[in-house]
């Protein structure tokens, strides 16, 4: 390949990742659309300035600690040849002491001469974002401000990062050794994102009035849920970007494209997935939670994130049975955590994202078994290798999260006290309400048995309760 054409090769991957991370934009306008419809009216514009502020700590975070460490922590191997498999085996693709993105260094700023590396590690701030805005929705309505956003600096900005470098790298530890195959991140942020914020939840505990003594589970209603469903439908939309940023523009590979592990990949090959994973997950949604419109959608969500590990090697009838059957464990996933677990994730997220994300690792193992795991060393995908992948995964976030969430709790620093609670964080924080032109009406809460009746006494008596 010729000079010119090299150049060619540059310029167009640094305006696609542009244009992808530009799109990607839209998963967290989302994000902060469906939480604020989710949350009580009390609590919306605290759950907003959660998600904005999440873009404030993650990417300095990012910049200046996590994109060295994605590099630092692949065991790696140099590649110097094409998608074929050739690669000098062995050699150290990084070393933590050679320069590269660390923050002083010229590909860590305008460079004239370095096309890629600003896009490709903005690509990554975004998916930094997306794991801070997943555990976002899980700890509504309780946790202290500053707590998440210690939380999720720790969480986008390392902890998955961590996990990128053992098992979405084509250097990683899972991949050269187990064959690890992860194509749009089903574990590496899905999942992490998931587990870490149920270590969170296991400190952070329940919402005042959300368990009842006889072991029921009481319902807040949404204080729009048409602002839910419209956040999740743009979040859906974002999802075509987060995709395509999976791939890198590679036009003497067939196809013209490659995956993150350098083997061959298409657009085309994704666009069929992820549209028949959406069908599937809203069709399974639908039927398993009987019309359910939170489920319905969610469940489009859940099948995407299942089948987000093979998205690039799917059969788009494969897609659509494995996002289907998916969906429907999502929500059966989601009412035990809830309902028996008595774990108060007030969106679902450790069931669609969590367990989906490692249900998707693990479904890669048993549809696509011995496809090849990466372009730079003769590895295939295993079950085994993807077993070993989601327990490596599944301990680093919820240990992280544990632990962290531990500390701020025994400090007195996760979770606002009771009397802001029941009043709602936005006076607390704000001290105004955001919709002085309307009366607050009474917030109803939905007992076990389907029963509702004004919140007031409920979530006094819990709170008397409970001191």
């Amino acid at each position: 390949m010729d000079i010119a054409a090299v150049a060619t090769d540059g310029i167009l991957t640094e305006a696609y990742y542009y244009f992808t991370v530009a799109i990607m934009w839209l998963l967290h306008v989302g994000f902060m659309t469906y939480e604020a419809g989710v949350s009580r009216r009390k609590n919306i514009m605290s759950t907003a300035m959660k998600n904005i502020m999440t873009i404030a700590v993650v990417t300095p975070t990012f910049y200046y600690v996590g994109f060295w460490v994605y590099f630092c922590m692949q065991e790696g191997l140099k590649f110097t040849g094409t998608a074929d498999g050739n690669g000098n085996a062995g050699e150290a693709a990084y070393s933590c002491g050679e320069g590269y993105v660390v923050p002083w260094d010229a590909s860590m700023s305008p460079n004239i001469g370095d096309n890629l590396t600003g896009v490709f590690w903005a690509a990554f701030v975004l998916f930094s974002w997306t794991t801070g805005s997943i555990m976002s929705g899980s700890v509504l309505e309780r946790i202290r401000i500053s707590a998440y956003l210690w939380l999720t600096a720790l969480m986008g900005g390392i902890v998955w990062v961590i996990a990128a470098a053992w098992g979405w790298s084509y250097g990683g530890w899972l991949v050269i050794h187990f064959g690890y195959h992860d194509f749009a991140a089903s574990g590496v942020v899905h999942g992490i994102a998931g587990i870490f914020a149920l270590g969170v939840l296991f400190n952070l505990g329940p919402r005042i009035g959300r368990y009842d003594a006889n072991g029921g589970t009481r319902a807040f209603k949404p204080h729009n849920l048409h602002l839910t469903l419209m956040g999740l439908m743009i979040i859906f939309t974002g999802f075509y970007a987060f995709y395509a940023a999976c791939l890198y523009i590679q036009a003497d590979t067939t196809g013209g494209y490659v995956n993150i592990y350098f083997v061959p990949a298409t657009l085309s090959a994704i666009t069929f997935t992820i549209t028949m994973a959406f069908a599937g997950g809203f069709a399974g949604g639908y039927i398993f939670a009987k019309g359910d419109p939170f489920w319905t959608l969610s469940g489009g969500l859940a099948g995407v994130v299942a089948v987000s590990a093979g998205a690039d090697i799917y059969s788009p009838s494969l897609t659509f049975v494995l996002a289907f059957f998916s969906a429907g464990l999502a929500y059966a996933a989601g009412n035990w955590i809830e309902q028996k677990a008595r774990i108060d994730d007030a969106v679902g997220a450790v069931s669609v994202h969590g367990v989906m994300g490692f249900w998707g690792v693990l479904l890669l193992g048993i549809f696509a078994g011995g496809f090849p795991a990466s372009g730079v060393v003769d590895v295939k995908t295993s079950f085994l290798g993807q077993l070993v992948g989601a327990a490596a995964l599944i301990a680093l976030a919820f240990f992280t999260g544990y632990i962290a969430s531990w500390i701020l709790k025994k400090l007195n620093l996760l979770r606002v006290p009771p009397e802001v609670e029941l009043e709602g964080l936005d006076m607390a924080e704000f001290e105004t309400d955001f919709f002085p032109e309307f009366g607050r009406a009474d917030e109803p809460i939905v007992h076990a048995d389907g029963s509702e009746e004004p919140a007031a006494g409920v979530l006094q008596g819990a709170y008397r309760d409970n001191r």
